[in-house]
């Protein structure tokens, strides 16, 4: 209806999980807080959900639980209206009758759609506490869709923002990456910042800038996420492991400059310093492995970029599986205010060259922005080694 392409479609009926088993041999039940069946169609899989009712509140039912204001399980089934007014907002319950052809539409959600307003159905305050997830799907709305978020829905944000720090981590990562990598990453970032949410996904990166406002933390999310939204416009393949690398850049420069402080080389203060970070990350949003390894070896090449030692020490990092994301990833942290521009410049040419301008690159042992005037030789001072060939 916005002439935009869903990336999928939410399948309802009045089927319960149980007749929808019956029905699809190929399909199975999943969830215990909100259950479903999936049902597997050649190589993809239907997500079916059931209509749900309203919660009663005088009632004591096993399958509708709430603790706290907050939904632990919602299996109490109902009729399509009850599921639209217990939806989240108004645009998200719009139904397609696939018999009749038409939409249905219970709660003028086709109406704010078309203003691209994005309005809570019920009181706000307590659709967010029955899951305080929807406040991240708020924002994800508005900064994708370019929808204003309306009201209490917007004005209750920042204060009931602390409840999100009581859901999983691995349910955060997952709304995370949506937010992150759905081509508007850029515009929810600065939602999740005006909003208070991003302090409580990423506590220690927004600190860094809260602190440091215009520094580099703040410019390596800011240009990370624009340059995310610029490839998934393109159709380039995008990665969270890249994102969350530059999101948590600033609290690994802090705890890596600490642990250089107290003598720790280099290379040794980057993979302390990002193994620590990660920990304490992942107990706010997680962090899949397969990613996590992906990031700490992005943070662990940055100092062999800038640092190379011996003349085969390039050449090696070249064939290094990671390289092309840490050469990046250097790249933007040039860009992002850190002078690195020379050392950036060397490794794009050093890529781009053929093998005798590689050689000579290679024959200054003392690399990008290190080099110094030469002392004049005193009474017995070793003899100086043969001109060097300048790098790039």
């Amino acid at each position: 209806m916005l002439g935009l392409k869903p990336k999928d479609f939410d399948v309802a009926t009045g089927a319960t999980p149980d007749v929808v088993r019956t029905l699809f041999r190929n399909s199975r039940l999943i969830g215990r807080r909100f259950r479903l069946a999936h049902v597997r169609m050649g190589r993809e899989i239907i997500e079916v959900a059931t209509f749900r009712a309203a919660f009663d509140e005088s009632a004591e039912d096993p399958e509708h639980v709430r603790v706290d204001g907050r939904i632990v399980r919602d299996n109490v089934y109902g009729t399509l209206e009850e599921d639209a007014w217990r939806r989240d907002f108004t645009v998200n319950c719009l139904y397609y009758d696939h018999r009749e052809h038409a939409v249905i539409d219970f709660t003028g959600g086709y109406g704010d759609l078309r203003d691209r307003r994005l309005r809570i159905i019920g009181p706000a305050s307590e659709r967010y506490r029955e899951d305080p997830v929807r406040m991240l799907r708020a924002v994800r709305f508005a900064g994708k869709l370019g929808f204003r978020i309306d009201g209490d829905a917007s004005r209750l944000i920042y204060d009931l923002a602390p409840l999100i720090e009581d859901m999983a981590p691995a349910r955060l990562y997952e709304e995370t990456v949506k937010l992150f990598m759905g081509g508007e990453g850029r515009k929810s970032y600065e939602l999740l910042r005006h909003h208070g949410l991003f302090g409580h996904l990423f506590p220690e990166s927004d600190a860094c800038i809260e602190a440091e406002p215009d520094g580099i933390a703040c410019a390596m999310a800011r240009n990370a996420l624009e340059s995310t939204d610029a490839r998934i416009r393109a159709g380039k393949p995008v990665t969270p492991g890249f994102l969350f690398a530059a999101l948590l850049w600033g609290p690994v420069l802090q705890d890596s400059e600490a642990c250089a402080a107290r003598g720790m080389p280099d290379v040794q203060a980057y993979e302390a310093a990002g193994t620590d970070v990660i920990e304490r990350q992942i107990h706010h949003v997680s962090l899949p492995r397969r990613f996590s390894l992906v990031v700490r070896e992005i943070w662990g090449l940055q100092p062999r970029l800038v640092n190379r030692r011996g003349r085969g020490a390039a050449a090696r990092l070249l064939t290094h599986p990671r390289f092309r994301a840490a050469y990046d990833f250097l790249l933007l942290r040039a860009e992002s205010g850190e002078d690195l521009a020379e050392h950036a410049r060397w490794w794009t040419r050093f890529q781009e060259a053929g093998e005798g301008l590689r050689h000579s690159m290679l024959e200054d042992k003392r690399g990008p922005a290190k080099r110094r005037r030469r002392r004049r030789r005193g009474r017995g001072a070793p003899r100086p080694e043969p001109t060097e060939q300048p790098a790039a």
